[in-house]
């Protein structure tokens, strides 16, 4: 069921994996290996959220000037910048591929190292109908509670109601 993204009610398979801040180096361990087992029946399609928004900095050329640019006018400046230079639409450029089929799962990772440069219920938002026939589980450092992401269960990561927690 889960892998033929049956039964939710017509909305898109996103599926939150939350966990403590604290677990991040075992999540981490644990879907690293998870993603490299040998013959699994599906195939996991890991995006690295920090990973996609180094590379749209190189392409962009910006990713030198991001230490001087902060330097000079400050971390408030430097982060209004980025989020303007880096849509959300960016990243789900990056995130997409050819062929989706049955037994491809999608893993958003790195959502604690982009953070504040994008939000996760930004990308969310972004990718609902372009993975509709897959299912999408994103790992979460934090709390979701149907409603709103909690990044770290600390800081208010915006209102997102179409996910369903996995744990």
């Amino acid at each position: 069921m889960f892998l033929s993204n049956r039964g939710l009610s017509n909305e898109a398979g996103i599926h939150v994996f939350c966990y403590g801040p604290k677990d991040e180096m075992l999540v981490r361990s644990y879907f690293a290996d998870f993603i490299n087992k040998k013959g699994q029946r599906f195939r996991i399609i890991e995006c690295d959220l920090y990973k996609i928004f180094l590379k749209i900095c190189e392409e962009k050329r910006i990713l030198k000037g991001i230490y001087n640019m902060e330097k000079k006018k400050g971390p408030e400046v430097l982060l209004k910048q980025l989020q303007m230079a880096i849509l959300p639409e960016d990243f789900v450029k990056k995130m997409k591929y050819d062929s989706h089929k049955y037994g491809d799962i999608l893993l958003i990772t790195g959502v604690g190292k982009v953070y504040p440069f994008m939000r996760s219920h930004n990308i969310l938002d972004n990718i609902q109908h372009i993975f509709s026939d897959i299912p999408v589980v994103m790992l979460y450092p934090g709390f979701y509670n149907g409603q709103e992401l909690s990044l770290f269960s600390e800081y208010d990561d915006g209102n997102y109601y179409r996910a369903f927690n996995i744990i």
